[in-house]
């Protein structure tokens, strides 16, 4: 199985300390060099910046289409666009984005979008967290993550809580 990341999850999932469910759910996830400079070089001291940098498990795959990513980068941020363009490249299972718009694109482009809170509903399913809901509620108070309150039901019904 195959997955590439975009920065968001990431991140996300690295301030409210629960990065390793991305490794414990996919073992090995792939990540454009756009992404890594966001998190590693720019987002330097912040939440999941020594994790990754430092990760045996998160791998740095050079992108060869550069006319798709620059393409791409006209609708999307350079980590979405690249992130999208790898997963392309790589035929991959999944990639973890967040905002909208990406995902958007990357359904037109058939692949399988999955945000953060998707990767929680998976977490709980396969019984590596008890519960979604806490989850939810320090991304919202630690992370910043925006939710409104129709997703936020619909994630509790999801995860069958």
């Amino acid at each position: 199985m195959k997955i590439v990341s975009n920065t968001s999850p990431l991140i996300n999932l690295a301030m409210i300390g629960e990065l390793e469910l991305i490794k414990k759910l996919y073992n090995i996830i792939y990540i454009p060099q756009a992404v890594f400079d966001e998190i590693v070089i720019q987002g330097k001291g912040q939440a999941g910046a020594k994790q990754i940098k430092n990760s045996s498990w998160i791998i740095v795959h050079p992108i060869k289409n550069t006319l798709l990513t620059k393409s791409l980068f006209l609708q999307l941020d350079k980590g979405e666009a690249e992130a999208i363009a790898l997963s392309i490249e790589l035929s991959a299972n999944l990639v973890l984005l967040d905002e909208k718009r990406g995902r958007t694109i990357a359904t037109q482009f058939n692949l399988r979008p999955l945000g953060t809170l998707g990767i929680l509903i998976h977490a709980k399913k396969t019984g590596l967290i008890p519960l979604v809901k806490p989850l939810i509620d320090r991304l919202q108070n630690h992370a910043g993550f925006w939710i409104d309150n129709q997703l936020y039901q619909y994630v509790l019904t999801s995860a069958d809580e």
